[in-house]
């Protein structure tokens, strides 16, 4: 294995760790060749490790690049902040970037809590003002999507844009039953095995395979009580919907091409701003960031430069 791959199939716990490996044979000198891989590319981004007070616990965040816009990167369900990985070195040098493991997740606290969309939106509204960030556009992925839409309707005046990365801008509607019947599983003693089933349907292209288990490894560091408190407060009846319903600001999407988009769901997407950009993916699933990096920067740049929240 050369460095290059090696350091392409590491498997971060955020953007200032050692690198924590999980290849078979990896030698000593591999693992020190990896750990200086991770040094330049954090000196080359100068990415910097925080925790934000919220309540009584903290929020674990990373802080990189410079400019006049800011960039904040929430994760899907169950993840963390280093799956933005592959967007922190093609955007450092065009905005300055936050990067945020929510409450539960990554480095941060794991308290017992009410892990609702709600909760989640105040942990990225604490790290934005330890961060002092008084506007962003915020980019969310999967479940981040929905925190993005709860922080913008608690603090419009601090957003400039909402970028939804293969994420529901509405609840999905479902009866009681039926969320009962999606959360039910999380609440096992097989919660890790339903995950890795779960997770493993949403990497559907062949030569994903080695990304998918990294991700689902990740995933199943989370603690229990979270994964199910994030779902109960994604599809409980008894939490509010994160609809927006309106936005004054750009509504960005991004979306693998999945029957789940429909076109009424792309109707709704677009009725959101007067200003909305709606784009899909090819050959890949829900982790298009980290499956198609590259197409994926270059589509999120495109959009970003289309509203001038991002330096050109």
């Amino acid at each position: 294995m050369d460095l290059k791959n090696a350091c392409q199939t590491m498997n971060m716990n955020n953007m200032n760790n050692l690198c924590i490996i999980r290849l078979p044979g990896v030698t000593t000198l591999s693992l020190l060749l990896l750990t200086s891989c991770a040094a330049s590319r954090r000196a080359a981004t100068g990415a910097k490790s925080h925790f934000a007070s919220f309540a009584t616990n903290k929020v674990h965040y990373v802080t990189a690049g410079r400019g006049g816009h800011t960039m904040v990167f929430v994760h899907c369900w169950a993840g963390n902040l280093s799956f933005w990985r592959e967007q922190v070195p093609a955007f450092a040098d065009k905005a300055r970037l936050v990067l945020v493991d929510l409450p539960g997740h990554g480095q941060s606290d794991k308290p017992p809590a009410d892990y609702s969309m709600e909760f989640f939106a105040d942990a990225v509204l604490a790290v934005m003002r330890d961060a002092g960030v008084n506007k962003a556009t915020l980019i969310g992925h999967s479940m981040g999507a929905a925190v993005i839409c709860a922080a913008y309707k608690k603090a419009p005046e601090k957003v400039a844009g909402l970028v939804s990365v293969d994420g529901a801008l509405r609840r999905p509607q479902m009866s009681p039953q039926q969320a009962e019947q999606f959360i039910a599983p999380f609440r096992t003693a097989e919660y890790r095995e339903h995950t890795r089933r779960f997770i493993g349907t949403m990497f559907p292209v062949p030569g994903t395979e080695a990304l998918r288990d990294q991700v689902i490894a990740e995933m199943l560091v989370t603690p229990q009580q979270v994964m199910l408190g994030s779902m109960e407060g994604m599809f409980s009846p008894g939490h509010p919907d994160w609809d927006v319903k309106m936005a004054a600001v750009p509504v960005l999407v991004i979306n693998a091409k999945n029957p789940m988009w429909t076109a009424d769901y792309e109707a709704y997407a677009r009725a959101l701003s007067t200003r909305t950009d709606y784009r899909m993916m090819d050959g890949v699933g829900h982790w298009l960031m980290l499956e198609k990096p590259s197409e994926f920067n270059a589509t999120l740049e495109s959009t970003l430069s289309r509203f001038d929240l991002i330096a050109r």
